[in-house]
């Protein structure tokens, strides 16, 4: 690559004041809130319209440079580290609001906007934004897309792909495509949804148009302490099968309580060993009532108390102490390795005390602090980097946990996404065959592999590798497959509406053309 060619046709494109080239600058683009793995940029640019992301990516397709988009920064699975160098995109720039549809229950954005600016941007209208990660003052809405985020309020709204209605996508030619048209039903495949959760490896996302609903008439949260882990989990548990709907369910335990309860003065006594902040919402009337019979389901598994959270500050202080709970446990260790997986909630009360027993194996503290609503684990296990082999015991006990929560039917995450971090857990799950029809979609979107190269596909098994051998299986089968998908997927959106039709349709011809369906 002639870098010096290459930099100076990008100062043309966003300007010069927004291309990042000093080395010491670059540092800060070499991983996310993952730092498992830490690598460099060759560049890094910060344009401001799918115009200009268009004119780069098809000057790094020229010269055969690699492309990563990047948000806020704040993933923690390694998405936005750029592996093999090459040109990071990042969209800190790229933060407007473009268009809000309160009639048809819509916005559109770019995808740098900050996930809580826009809730604050939508409550003036009586709307918010479903999906709330913990790092949502700080995460990108083209970040929470790359990683189908979830967050606190996911047992009852789910996951950041709930929320995504379309997407505009720069592929690798520089051309541009609608994914959807914007409506919660869009006729054809679902190609939203194939990029959401997709790391950025498939196009970069431009512009997004996200379903937005209505804040509720009325909130209750309350906290509820119980002696010991077992109890609260059970409760989780219990709640759910009851058939009741909270809207979170959030859980802490003893580690985390000693941290946050010095960062934010809450008060929790000594014999607390375990947390639940639950919070309900909808229509006043019978809320308290329901509120009521969660509580009871709390006071039946042993809760030593219970706190309402009466006023809209005590509410806020509440969730502020749990959003925080990451950075409030610098208070109780140098360093934590955060663990993302998922398990049946009914496995709730037998895995925190395998989890415990792992860490008592390795001699060093697992907090644990998650989504309990939806069985969203995320044990940190908290060691010091700096002393002998503590790194490595951390990651091993990462490991068994994973393998864990793997062995009784959950999975290896849950919002924050595969990427780097997760990628050679993939095999835990998928065999081969399932490895190699991934591998076939990410080829069709992304043939020449330019779009965050080194993510989601195992070490032992690259996608390239996995195709070939997925064509070696078929034979000649292979082309006449990938023609009779393209003529059905003609067919199925023969009559797809606004500008969704035309896109889809070409980003379909393309499949056809490189006979990556196989």
């Amino acid at each position: 690559m002639n870098r010096v060619a290459f930099i100076q046709a990008l100062e043309k494109i966003v300007g010069k004041k927004y291309v990042v080239q000093d080395k010491a600058a670059l540092m800060l683009y070499e991983a996310d809130g993952c730092i498992m793995e830490t690598h460099a940029p060759d560049v890094v640019i910060m344009p401001t319209s799918t115009e200009e992301v268009a004119a780069a990516i098809k000057l790094a397709r020229e010269y055969d440079v690699p492309v990563t988009a990047r948000g806020s920064g704040t993933g923690l699975s390694g998405g936005s580290t750029p592996v093999f160098g090459g040109l990071v995109i990042t969209t800190t720039r790229m933060n407007r609001v473009l268009e809000l549809d309160t009639r048809n229950n819509r916005v559109r954005v770019q995808p740098g906007v900050i996930n809580f600016e826009l809730s604050q941007y939508l409550m003036t209208h009586g709307y918010h934004f479903a999906a709330d990660p913990s790092s949502q003052k700080a995460c990108s809405i083209g970040g929470n897309i790359a990683m189908n985020s979830g967050g606190p309020h996911c047992v009852k709204y789910g996951v950041t792909g709930s929320h995504v209605l379309g997407l505009k996508l720069v592929l690798e030619d520089g051309s541009t495509m609608w994914t959807g048209d914007g409506t919660p039903d869009g006729i054809g495949y679902d190609l939203t949804g194939v990029n959401v959760g997709a790391a950025g490896g498939f196009g970069f996302v431009s512009e997004a148009w996200l379903r937005i609903m209505r804040m509720p008439e009325s909130v209750r949260v309350v906290l509820a302490l119980f002696p010991e882990i077992r109890g609260a989990a059970e409760a989780v548990s219990e709640v759910i099968a009851s058939g009741f709907l909270p809207t979170a369910m959030e859980m802490m335990d003893k580690w985390v309580i000693k941290a946050v309860n010095k960062s934010y003065n809450l008060g929790i006594p000594d014999a607390a060993k375990a947390a639940l902040i639950i919070e309900v919402d909808g229509v006043d009337e019978g809320l308290d009532k329901l509120l009521a019979e969660i509580v009871s389901i709390c006071e039946k598994r042993g809760a030593l108390e219970i706190r309402p959270a009466k006023t809209p500050e005590e509410q806020t202080n509440a969730w502020a102490a749990r959003k925080n709970a990451f950075g409030a446990m610098g208070r109780v260790a140098r360093s934590y390795y955060l663990v993302d997986t998922v398990v049946p909630r009914t496995k709730l009360p037998d895995v925190l005390e395998q989890v415990q027993r792992i860490s008592e194996k390795y001699d060093l503290p697992v907090a644990n602090v998650f989504h309990a609503g939806d069985g969203n684990l995320h044990p940190l296990v908290l060691y010091d980097r700096t002393r002998g082999d503590e790194d490595e015991r951390a990651h091993k006990i990462a490991t068994e946990v994973m393998e864990l929560c793997v062995s009784v039917g959950g999975v290896i995450s849950g919002e924050h996404g595969v990427a780097l971090e997760k990628k050679n857990y993939m095999p835990a799950l998928f065999n081969d065959d399932d490895l190699g029809a991934m591998a076939a979609l990410h080829e069709c979107f992304n043939a020449s592999k330019m779009f965050n190269p080194g993510k989601t596909f195992p070490d032992s098994c690259p996608p390239g590798a996995l195709v070939a051998r997925r064509r070696r299986l078929l034979g000649d089968k292979a082309g006449a497959d990938a023609v009779h998908i393209g003529r059905a997927a003609a067919l199925a959106n023969g009559g797809h509406a606004r500008h969704g039709h035309h896109d889809q349709q070409q980003a379909l011809d393309r499949v056809v053309k490189q006979g990556a369906w196989v």
